[in-house]
């Protein structure tokens, strides 16, 4: 079986999908406030709603199934309904979106979830840089019917509260991430960066290589054959897609690999350095620092140094 690229970078980048929070609304509805993490995202569950933040020139319409990804935005605001009466306020506070939406059925004018991506350093930034501050996928979309099927599969765990309800409900957010992410690539042009290189069908098979062999000394007329190109060919493909050249992308991915083996156990330094393929701890150390900013044993001294912080977030 051929390895999942995506999954792999999902994993060292540690991705974790969050719900924390929900509402039911009738009537004209509104709901601000700031925003403490970097990456938020709400889900249409149903009815529809208006998302304004900063850096958009325009509020983005939301519809049922619907997604919106908020990229590194301070500030928001949803509204939606109809009606004359002043809009209700609705605090945007977190909370257990059980205790809102606990009975509420399919009929209930709107519904909206909200929830964060969690991710460790590296991830967060390679998710920012590869979503514009908005990032909207259309749950209506041919392509989003996995999308839609989750939001439906989470909303259902969420309003009736089956017995087993808690640990479905972090299954069907985690999935909500990656099909906000597989529909999202579907639905846009992805700028040049790692999430359009591992969506590219043509380059797959020299990823698949770098990806399954990290310490080979690759080169690019191995790598081009893989991928049934000419090694110019192949070189200007894949500094048009991924935005580096191929060699520069597999240090990058040996250095994704490095931190997760000095986060995760007490590999010794020279021992990774080897399998990396680096001809020696001091080459590896050197390109680590120029990569992470730390030398390989500072970065895992950090990590275990470091008390987990935490910030007040927006809920739905």
């Amino acid at each position: 079986m051929d390895r999942d690229q995506l999954s792999e970078v999902f994993d060292l980048i540690e991705v974790r999908g969050v719900l924390s929070g929900g509402f039911a609304a009738h009537g004209r509805w509104v709901s601000r406030g700031t925003l403490g993490t970097p990456l938020k995202f709400f889900a249409v569950v149903r009815g529809g709603a208006r998302l304004t933040t900063d850096g958009i020139d325009a509020p983005v319409e939301l519809g049922p199934g619907d997604v919106a990804v908020l990229n590194n935005r301070t500030w928001l605001e949803l509204e939606g309904g109809t009606g004359d009466a002043p809009p209700r306020e609705i605090l945007p506070e977190e909370n257990d979106p059980s205790a809102d939406l606990l009975g509420t059925g399919f009929g209930t004018a709107d519904v909206l979830v909200g929830g964060r991506v969690e991710l460790n350093p590296t991830g967060q930034a390679l998710l920012r840089q590869a979503l514009p501050p908005v990032g909207h996928v259309r749950g209506s979309a041919a392509t989003a019917q996995h999308l839609r099927g989750t939001v439906h599969r989470l909303f259902d765990e969420v309003s009736t509260r089956r017995i087993g309800a808690e640990f479905a409900i972090r299954q069907h957010v985690q999935l909500l991430v990656l099909e906000m992410v597989r529909a999202y690539a579907r639905q846009t042009e992805l700028p040049p960066g790692w999430l359009r290189v591992l969506t590219d069908e043509r380059l797959r098979p020299a990823l698949a290589l770098m990806h399954a062999d990290p310490g080979k000394p690759w080169g690019l007329e191995e790598l081009a054959r893989a991928a049934a190109m000419s090694r110019t060919s192949f070189a200007e493909r894949f500094r048009t897609v991924a935005g580096v050249p191929p060699l520069a992308y597999l240090g990058r991915w040996r250095m994704l690999l490095a931190q997760q083996a000095l986060r995760d156990g007490d590999v010794r330094v020279g021992a990774l350095a080897s399998e990396l393929g680096y001809t020696s701890e001091s080459a590896f150390s050197t390109a680590f620092k120029r990569q992470v900013g730390l030398s390989p044993l500072r970065y895992r001294q950090r990590l275990r140094t470091q008390e987990p912080g935490g910030q007040r977030r927006i809920g739905a």
